[in-house]
């Protein structure tokens, strides 16, 4: 099983955050957002991956890129790195990768994390995966036959034809087939808003008699822009303190201080005279003192002091005292 993972945009909805670290690689309760997917994908299938191949804007440098090898080699796979430079649509993105596109593989789009537990269906082409929304018309959503079979996708229908949004997450049987048809939409200059889109791919695969079912996700979390990813934090966090999950570094330094679970709380971290939690993640090397912070998201070695903080987001090696209580604030920031 391989594992492809398009995630060149530069996430332009989550700034200041992604103007210095690629949207994927920002912590969701305490590890980056594709480290989370691509781990919890390999654990939902159940499978030996063989290869993660991860399609990224050859901007975000070589230290990235040794971050997601490493996130592959944890999962004993080989780990590939593709570049997609120009922002040409999914389409073009998976197709970047073609030299991968080979075999059973799962795509899988770097700003969404789940909750699943289920069984591939093995007569199936491809799964799709969806999760039920109150709101179809926000989202890409499937239709379906008598059979549960997806017959249709539908990008934001005006008119209800179901609940079933598209999460993002597909399995293929062979991804060579979805590699042959793309690549006759890239021939063809196919093109949705401007882009090549894997719904066209998808859509000529159907046309062709091509076997496609719904996976449907317990839960689904998105990182698309501020608020969402500190509500995925909280969520994330959640879960984790359910599933029985050490989120407190050993190396903690508490000084009357109180910390409201759940809450990730990384290596080296002091907090002094403040109250953290629920749902606070707090990266390696924070200091907070004389502060009240729930609901919020810190990365690694800031300083926050004097806060009274909820639905924050604040990045790397910033500097935090003031009086706002819901701020985003990006990485070596000072807001005094």
């Amino acid at each position: 099983m391989k594992i492809i993972v398009p995630m060149a945009g530069r996430g332009s909805r989550l700034r200041p955050h992604t103007l210095t670290i690629p949207k994927p690689l920002i912590p969701v309760a305490g590890k980056p957002i594709v480290h989370r997917l691509v781990e919890d994908i390999a654990g939902v299938l159940n499978q030996d991956i063989e290869e993660v191949a991860f399609i990224i804007h050859e901007s975000f440098g070589k230290k990235v890129e040794e971050e997601l090898i490493a996130i592959a080699q944890k999962l004993g796979a080989r780990g590939t790195i593709y570049y997609q430079n120009e922002a040409l649509g999914t389409g073009h993105a998976i197709m970047c990768a073609k030299d991968s596109l080979s075999g059973p593989a799962v795509i899988a789009y770097a700003d969404t994390l789940i909750r699943a537990d289920f069984d591939l269906d093995k007569t199936a082409d491809s799964v799709i995966w969806v999760k039920q929304v109150e709101d179809p018309s926000a989202f890409g959503v499937i239709n379906l036959n008598e059979n549960n079979e997806i017959i249709e996708l539908v990008e934001k229908p005006k008119e209800f034809v179901s609940d079933l949004a598209v999460i993002g997450i597909y399995y293929f049987k062979d991804v060579a087939v979805l590699r042959n048809e793309l690549q006759s939409v890239l021939d063809n200059n196919i093109i949705h808003g401007g882009e090549y889109q894997i719904n066209d791919g998808i859509k000529q695969m159907m046309a062709k008699g091509m076997k496609f079912v719904p996976g449907k996700v317990d839960e689904w979390m998105d990182c698309g822009n501020k608020d969402v990813t500190v509500e995925t934090n909280s969520r994330m966090l959640g879960f984790l303190h359910n599933d029985g999950e050490n989120l407190i570094a050993e190396s903690v330094r508490l000084e009357n201080a109180t910390i409201i679970p759940p809450c990730y709380i990384g290596e080296d971290v002091a907090i002094i005279n403040s109250v953290v939690g629920p749902n606070v993640s707090l990266g390696k090397g924070t200091h907070v003192s004389n502060t009240k912070i729930q609901n919020s998201l810190v990365q690694t070695h800031a300083h926050i002091k004097n806060a009274k903080l909820d639905n924050a987001m604040i990045g790397n090696h910033a500097t935090f005292d003031g009086e706002f209580k819901s701020i985003s604030i990006g990485d070596y920031s000072v807001l005094e």
